[in-house]
C-alpha cells in the first residue's frame, strides 16, 4: 500500500515523538486593504520541497545593486531573504515570512515619536500595500520592533549590525517574486477573509493547531517553529 507524503510524515512523527506540520494552506503574510479585506501569501506545505528558490528570488529582488546608474538584481543570498525556509526532522520544510499583522505590534513598539508632518514613527505601515517599512534615517537601532515580533508574532524581524530591522515582507510592490518563481506552486498570493485561521498567530500556535488537526497529538514544550 502506497502512502501519501502526509501519511508518511505522520507515521514518522508519531513514531519518533517529533514535530511535523502539514497543511493544505498556511497563512504567512498579509497586506491590508481597509484592515478588513486582506491579501495574503498562502503556503501549501504539502507542495513545498524545501528547494529555497523563494529565498533566492526574494533576496535578489529586494537587494539590488546599482551599476552605472541602473539597478540590477542582487546575488540572491538566502541570508538576506525576507522569507525563510525552516527545516525540521522528520523531513519537513516550513516557509515563513512577515505576517504584516493588522495590529502591527512591531510598529506599536517603536519608541520614535511620530513625525509632525507624516505622523509616522521610524517603523510604519505603507498605506497602499500594508507592508511594514523602516525609515533608516530615523531608526535609533533599539531593536524594540524585533523584540515585539519575537514575543507576539513569528520573530521574523532581525536587526543588522547597527540594530536596524530587516525581514519585513515588501510583497515586491504587489507582485511577490517568491510566488512567481516557486517551481512547485507551493506559494500563492490570494484575497482572503480577515477572519481566516492562522491570522496573526505565532508559529508555535500554528504548529499546535496543525498538530491537533492532522496528528491528534499534544504539542510538547519544545514543539515550535
Amino acid at each position: 500500500m502506497s502512502l501519501s507524503r502526509k501519511q508518511f510524515l505522520s507515521n514518522l512523527a508519531l513514531g519518533s515523538g517529533g514535530l511535523a506540520i502539514m497543511s493544505s494552506f498556511g497563512f504567512m503574510s498579509v497586506s491590508v486593504n481597509d484592515y478588513n479585506s486582506l491579501k495574503a501569501i498562502v503556503i501549501d506545505f504539502d507542495k513545498c520541497a524545501g528547494c529555497r528558490t523563494c529565498e533566492t528570488v526574494c533576496s535578489s529582488q529586494n537587494h539590488k545593486f546599482e551599476i552605472n546608474g541602473s539597478f540590477v538584481h542582487g546575488l540572491g543570498n538566502p541570508e538576506l531573504s525576507n522569507i525563510r525556509v525552516w527545516r525540521y526532522n522528520p523531513p519537513l520544510d516550513i516557509p515563513v515570512t512577515c505576517f504584516l499583522c493588522a495590529d502591527a505590534p512591531c510598529v506599536e513598539a517603536c519608541p520614535v515619536k511620530p513625525h509632525p508632518e507624516t505622523g509616522r514613527k521610524a517603523l510604519y505601515r505603507d498605506e497602499e500595500l500594508g507592508t511594514i517599512i523602516n525609515d533608516y534615517d530615523r531608526c535609533i537601532g533599539c531593536q524594540s520592533c524585533a523584540d515585539a515580533c519575537r514575543t507576539n508574532r513569528g520573530g521574523v524581524i532581525f536587526p543588522d549590525v547597527e540594530g536596524s530591522p530587516h525581514g519585513m515582507c515588501t510583497l515586491c510592490d504587489g507582485d511577490p517574486s517568491c510566488v512567481k518563481w516557486c517551481p512547485y506552486e507551493a506559494l500563492s498570493y490570494l484575497e482572503i477573509n480577515s477572519e481566516m485561521d492562522f491570522r496573526n498567530m505565532t508559529p508555535r500556535q500554528i504548529a499546535t493547531r496543525l498538530l491537533e488537526k492532522y496528528y491528534d497529538v499534544e504539542t510538547s514544550k519544545n514543539a515550535a517553529l
